[in-house]
């Protein structure tokens, strides 16, 4: 890639890393202030950014709402608060007595508490709510198989919109658990015969096979992306291999041992050549798998098929189910990938710090906005889970300072609070910069 090439691709990923990283904090400190405000805890300052103050106003509550110069964070000051990080409260000297409960250090323990924990929380619910919203956009397939918006691809495509598929191969497909069985046990052809229900009559066709050579979609930070392999394209040959179904193609880049490989890619009606040098990753397992990761050589895509699934929407009890499911999927493996980076089952390369996490934004924007907003949500949930460790600095560290109260009646010392953050930030700066060192090292 040229020099203004790479300007450009990393210009791209810092500008929309700001994006992602500014909303998530603005949700997460208002998550903080909104509770607080509840709580009777008086935010002084509500703040997207650090350093000089670019916007601000004062609201109604005497509130100040500002945007500052440095995107990389933000803060809410409350009352009594002697920093923005809100550890070291402490009640203004000649205050009434209702005043003071308008303090930080001054209000109840509850009060604290739950405005503590608002901040993460917040970050959950707006990675609930954009799965959720997702889910709700997109609708979910219809009970039958039926042919949705078909893909364009190589041949002559005979099925149409609508068809209802009741058999694959001469295997019956009366929903769509039963196609999936029937789809994994096709043969390596190209062309697969179809029994299909099309204006009242049934048909048998032949059409090309679903899961060809075609990309769906590409992985933030992945060799897809290196190598400018896009959604819709399709793999035709990795050197002079012929690339049937898209096994082909994983099984080839997992034989590959790391070596760059020739890919023939169809697009759009036109043939190009492309290098690809495969990727290390590791891969959770499912539950009936036993759990665990799995280590593959990997192209960083996604198979497609060559028509979507007709879908229909979904109720509203439907989406939470479905959202609560796929974010409760989502924290099991984060804890999971941790776990076993911590016993070194698995390479501690995927964690990235925040080049990689700039890398990652930039490259699932360019995948559209789909792709944008499933990050993001993987990104706020991250965020939220870091941020409840019980590290002091970070609000898990809060908690925990909370919890000793609760327990004894008063608060930590001032000397064991410094000793405490000195520790905290310790540990939090070296995980930053052994993500960093990551981002550079790891390939």
């Amino acid at each position: 890639m040229d020099i203004l090439g790479m300007l450009t691709g990393a210009v791209w990923s810092v500008v929309f890393f700001v994006i992602a990283l500014s909303v998530i904090v603005a949700i997460h400190e208002y998550g903080h202030y909104i509770v607080g405000r509840w709580s009777g805890i008086h935010a002084e300052v509500f703040s997207v950014g650090f350093g000089p103050i670019l916007l601000s106003r004062v609201d109604k509550r005497g509130t100040r709402w500002q945007i500052a110069a440095i995107p990389f964070g933000g803060y809410v000051k409350f009352l009594g608060d002697s920093d923005a990080s809100s550890v070291r409260s402490e009640v203004p000297s000649g205050l009434s007595a209702e005043e003071r409960r308008h303090t930080m250090a001054g209000a109840p323990l509850w009060a604290r508490a739950s405005t503590v924990l608002a901040g993460p929380v917040a970050n959950f619910i707006l990675t609930f709510v954009i799965i959720a919203g997702t889910l709700f956009y997109m609708g979910v397939p219809v009970d039958r198989p039926t042919v949705g918006k078909l893909v364009a691809v190589p041949g002559v495509q005979t099925l149409q919109e609508g068809d209802v598929i009741l058999a694959l191969n001469g295997t019956a497909t009366p929903d769509n658990e039963a196609y999936a069985a029937a789809l994994k046990a096709l043969p390596r052809q190209p062309l697969i015969p179809f029994t299909i229900e099309r204006d009242g009559q049934q048909l048998t066709v032949e059409a090309p096979h679903p899961m060809p050579g075609l990309i769906g979609g590409v992985q933030p930070k992945s060799a897809a992306i290196d190598a400018g392999i896009r959604g819709g394209d399709v793999v035709l040959k990795i050197g002079d291999q012929d690339i049937v179904v898209f096994d082909d193609l994983v099984q080839a880049v997992r034989g590959s041992d790391g070596k760059a490989l020739p890919l023939t890619v169809w697009r759009d009606g036109t043939t190009f050549e492309v290098e690809l040098k495969p990727r290390r990753r590791d891969l959770p397992r499912s539950a009936e798998e036993g759990g665990g990761f799995d280590t593959f050589w990997m192209l960083g895509a996604y198979s497609g098929t060559t028509f979507e699934p007709a879908t229909r929407p979904v109720g509203v009890v439907e989406t939470v189910t479905r959202s609560a499911g796929n974010m409760w999927g989502m924290v099991t493996a984060t804890f999971s990938g941790l776990w076993h980076m911590v016993v070194g089952q698995i390479s501690t390369c995927n964690m990235s710090g925040v080049i990689g996490i700039a890398e990652t934004m930039g490259d699932a924007a360019k995948s559209g906005t789909m792709s944008f907003l499933s990050m993001l949500a993987v990104l706020s949930l991250g965020v939220g889970i870091l941020n409840l460790l019980p590290i002091p600095v970070l609000d898990g560290g809060h908690l925990v300072f909370h919890a000793f109260e609760a327990v004894t009646g008063r608060p930590p010392s001032d000397r064991a609070l410094r000793f405490l953050m000195t520790i905290g930030l310790t540990l939090l700066l070296s995980l930053m910069a052994f993500a960093l060192w990551n981002d550079v090292t790891c390939v």
